[in-house]
């Protein structure tokens, strides 16, 4: 028997929201100090700022909405159907 699955509540996105924040603030953060220390050249700061850093996003995005249960599969899919009225 297959468990019914709820949609996340209102806490989940809070805790979706605060965590892509705190994962920007580590990413710029990181790319702040690696250039501040000299570690990293401007080029690649910007490339790394351009480039990069949304992909970072992305993957900490991912990350949290399977942790938080905003992960779906094919049976989670419905029909839907348009109401097509022409008068």
């Amino acid at each position: 028997m297959v468990a019914p699955k709820h949609s996340p509540g209102p806490a989940a996105e809070h805790a979706f929201r605060t965590g892509i924040i705190a994962a920007a603030l580590v990413g710029l953060a990181a790319i702040g100090i690696s250039y501040w220390t000299g570690t990293i050249a401007l080029l690649l700061a910007g490339y790394s700022l351009v480039l990069l850093f949304p992909l970072y996003l992305v993957a900490a995005a991912m990350v949290l909405s399977v942790w938080l249960g905003y992960n779906t599969d094919a049976s989670d899919l419905r029909p839907v159907y348009r109401n097509d009225r022409r008068s």
